[in-house]
């Protein structure tokens, strides 16, 4: 789940967020003192303890549209999961127990988390339609493993950017933001694995990391280009990358772009997803 999506926003509707949650900062630094697996698993529940002990049982009308967004975009992915699990003879049982069981039963919870944090507030999933193959775009999805394997990096990747343009929110308290790079490292090992099979299965040639190249990206699928916009960024920090000692020449972009992973913002996020995957219902 994009937790610090979630916080960065409440912040801008209410300031003083952090003057609520301070106090109880200690309950997040022990959490995390148990290692970043009990970190990862806790730290929503921690989240929607701490969000009802700083506004009481009931929440502000904006906040709720914040979780409600966040709530929106769990339901698409456990949803996907949910339903290539399900599929018959889709996912190989050696990859589904290995890795798909697990994807999905974190994206399950995430749902749950929302859904106990906003109560009787919370968009049911009927008010949505989830349109797994992006309006034809991946018609095969759930009968075709190869093309469910290109949209679960597809959404992987996708969610390793989006959450890490969020985690700058979090720099002021320093317990959530350990937490937040415990978090993330997981997420981004996620995206890693289903590279990993998507390239054993295809033998793509992908890395564990996203390159991006002239033509889009190297997943090959040129449907997701949009995904990835902006990876070819050569400057980080006022430094051309491109030219550190240890890139070589001007063919090595694609490797000196490779070591750094852009940031996506909400706003491009929900481009990607909203009229293609997510749809409103009347």
């Amino acid at each position: 789940m994009n937790l610090f999506n979630v916080i960065e926003n409440i912040e801008k509707i209410d300031p003083e967020l952090g003057d609520r949650i301070n106090p109880r900062r200690s309950a997040i630094r022990n959490m995390a003192s148990f290692g970043s697996k009990v970190a990862v698993a806790a730290l929503p529940f921690a989240f929607g303890t701490l969000l009802k002990k700083a506004y009481g049982q009931s929440l502000p009308t904006a906040i709720v549209d914040v979780l409600n967004y966040a709530l929106t975009l769990e339901y698409l992915e456990a949803e996907f999961y949910n339903q290539g699990r399900a599929a018959s003879g889709l996912i190989p049982a050696s990859d589904k127990s290995n890795y798909f069981d697990k994807i999905s039963r974190d994206e399950n919870n995430h749902v749950a988390f929302l859904q106990k944090v906003l109560g009787s507030s919370a968009t049911p999933k009927s008010a949505f339609t989830f349109d797994l193959t992006a309006n034809g775009a991946f018609a095969d999805v759930l009968s075709n493993y190869d093309t469910f394997l290109k949209v679960s990096v597809a959404f992987e990747d996708t969610g390793v950017r989006a959450y890490k343009g969020q985690v700058g929110a979090a720099k002021a308290n320093a317990d959530i933001l350990t937490a937040a790079v415990s978090i993330h490292a997981v997420e981004a090992r996620h995206a890693a694995i289903v590279r990993y099979v998507l390239n054993k299965k295809l033998n793509l040639g992908l890395k564990p990391w996203i390159v991006s190249t002239t033509t889009g990206n190297d997943t090959g699928i040129a449907a997701v280009n949009g995904n990835y916009e902006g990876e070819d960024n050569v400057s980080q920090a006022g430094v051309d990358i491109t030219k550190l000692p240890a890139t070589g020449t001007s063919a090595s972009k694609a490797s000196a772009t490779a070591a750094f992973d852009e940031p996506l913002t909400k706003d491009a996020v929900l481009d990607l997803l909203v009229g293609s995957f997510i749809k409103l219902n009347d």
